[in-house]
């Protein structure tokens, strides 16, 4: 099909639509009355014989006619406009009498009929329709009596019909081809304005909205969605726009403390001991970079990271233990201990790679926020379907208010900014709830200030 705007494609389809309708109304039509022209015509023939038979005799083994004076009326002389004919039979077709205006043409006949019939021929260069019906007398069919009637009347009639609905037939499908073109028009109009509008939304107006209309049609629902989208789309660009500056920051804040140890190391000679100070201020501050660059990798692969999953059949308890094992170091220098309960082998169907990220980051948060010669209670538990992992530490909390906002990226409680000495970016709880969204898996973290924090993993 050639491509069509939209308000062309109402029309053309409103058009073909009612071009079907029409034709079968105007079929329809023409049929109702062909049916019942014919109904009138076999209706009057019905009538003519009746009234001719009651003039029929049957005496001394012949057919005879009584009234002769009916045949000699004008319509039985003449072939006018409506005429009658009239014709009478022997059984073997011999004409025992006929009307004038057949002159020297017969009726048709058929031989051995034994119920009437209703025929369609010319006679005299007229259509008619003829009737035959057996004469029975003394139980015996003694003859045939036809009668025949004109009729061009009804042809002419049927052929005005149909040269009026063919008249007809384009002029309303013109007609309401400009109509649905006004209808169309009218219908599309809001949604011209919907494009107008949205083509001039870009980031330095993403503010701007749609205007619902009045009545909560499809077009407000399109509207609605589109709002909604440019909602979805405006909160994304500020979460970049502040992701990028954090991000800008905790970058700039390791790099000035190397590049400000360096200039301090050449202005003028220094000892063993003082360069070996420096020095490891400098990698430590390198490996915190590293750490950062890492974290900020694993967010930015995390937009697409369901289409690498590699989901596999894994033993929890293992996991646990792995991550366990890797603080084993900053465990003692913390003097903190772990207490880990589970029951044997809990397996889950998960990423291994992306749930050891969580867990590790989780962990990492119970330990460094935990006070000297706490515990840290880790737990699994399996119901129904269901697997739940709960790590609680008995540390310095979350206050209340702060509960939501530890999961925004770069987010930092006022603890950790009030105590630079803990080592802190604010991207674990953030990597760690985005890759839960990715392996289907809910967080729940509840915590009271200067209490404590729970995590409960749902697998």
């Amino acid at each position: 099909m050639i491509n069509l705007s939209l308000k062309n494609r109402i029309s053309f389809y409103y058009i073909i639509s009612a071009a079907i309708l029409i034709f079968v109304v105007f079929f329809s039509i023409y049929n109702i009355v062909s049916l019942s022209i014919d109904k009138n015509i076999n209706d009057q023939l019905v009538k003519e014989v009746e009234e001719y038979q009651q003039k029929l005799s049957y005496n001394e083994e012949e057919l005879e006619i009584n009234e002769h004076e009916e045949w000699e009326q004008r319509e039985h002389n003449e072939v006018f406009i409506d005429p009658v004919f009239l014709q009478v039979t022997d059984i073997n077709g011999n004409v025992i009498q006929k009307s004038r205006n057949l002159r020297s043409q017969n009726l048709l006949f058929e031989k051995n009929i034994q119920i009437q019939k209703i025929t369609n021929l010319v006679v005299l260069g007229k259509d008619i329709r003829q009737i035959q019906v057996p004469l029975f007398f003394h139980n015996k069919i003694q003859g045939y009596l036809m009668v025949a009637l004109s009729t061009k009347e009804e042809i002419d009639i049927l052929n005005s019909l149909i040269n009026i609905l063919f008249v007809l037939f384009p002029l309303v499908l013109i007609t309401l081809f400009f109509v649905s073109q006004f209808i169309a028009g009218k219908s599309i109009k809001p949604i011209n304005k919907i494009i107008a509008i949205s083509e001039t939304i870009n980031k330095n107006n993403i503010a701007t909205r749609i205007p619902l209309p009045k009545y909560k049609d499809e077009l407000f629902v399109l509207s609605n969605t589109i709002n909604n989208l440019l909602d979805r789309i405006a909160n994304t660009i500020e979460r970049e726009k502040q992701f990028t500056s954090d991000a800008s920051h905790e970058l700039r804040t390791p790099l000035a403390v190397i590049k400000g140890t360096l200039e301090v190391l050449i202005r003028k000679p220094r000892n063993t001991e003082e360069y070996q100070q420096k020095i490891n201020l400098c990698i430590s501050e390198v490996d915190r970079m590293n750490k950062l660059v890492d974290q900020l990798l694993i967010l930015a692969r995390l937009e697409n990271q369901k289409q690498f999953l590699r989901i596999e059949n894994l033993n929890l308890n293992e996991i646990v233990n792995e991550v366990i094992n890797h603080f084993s170091e900053e465990l003692q220098k913390q003097k903190v201990k772990i207490s880990f309960d589970s029951i044997p082998a809990n397996y889950v169907n998960t990423d291994k790679y992306l749930l050891t990220i969580v867990i590790n980051n989780l962990i990492s948060n119970a330990v460094k926020y935990s006070k000297l010669n706490d515990t840290i209670s880790i737990t699994i538990d399996s119901k129904d379907s269901n697997t739940s992992l709960k790590i609680i530490d008995h540390g310095i909390g979350i206050a209340k208010e702060e509960v939501e906002k530890v999961f925004n990226a770069f987010y930092k409680t006022n603890y950790t900014v009030n105590h630079p000495e803990i080592d802190g970016i604010g991207l674990g709880l953030s990597i760690a709830k985005r890759l839960c969204d990715v392996l289907n898996v809910e967080l729940v973290l509840t915590s009271e200030e200067n209490q404590g924090t729970e995590v409960t993993l749902i697998i």
